[in-house]
């Protein structure tokens, strides 16, 4: 249960972090830049993260309209992907 609870905590943080970066992850998926497998990856990097309470706190900010992913952010290169592909 506590994996689970886990996953569900970072896959939030992942989904914050696309939003805070103008990126919608199922407009993403749709568009077919992104796969249904490359979200789970995307969140099984994002667990094995040493920041989540900063990235956490960051998003509680409501910090929106970020540039780009913070350094330490394992899916720093993905994220920067999807915003070269969005309009």
């Amino acid at each position: 249960m506590r994996a689970q609870a886990t996953l569900k905590t970072h896959a939030a943080l992942f989904d914050g972090m696309s939003q805070a970066l103008g990126l919608d992850l199922q407009e993403e998926a749709i568009a077919g830049h992104l796969q249904f497998d490359e979200i789970s990856e995307a969140v099984l990097r994002c667990q094995r993260c040493a920041h989540p309470l900063q990235c956490s706190a960051r998003l509680a900010q409501g910090e929106r309209g970020l540039a780009e992913a913070p350094d330490y952010c394992r899916n720093r290169d993905l994220l920067g992907y999807l915003q070269e592909r969005t309009p």
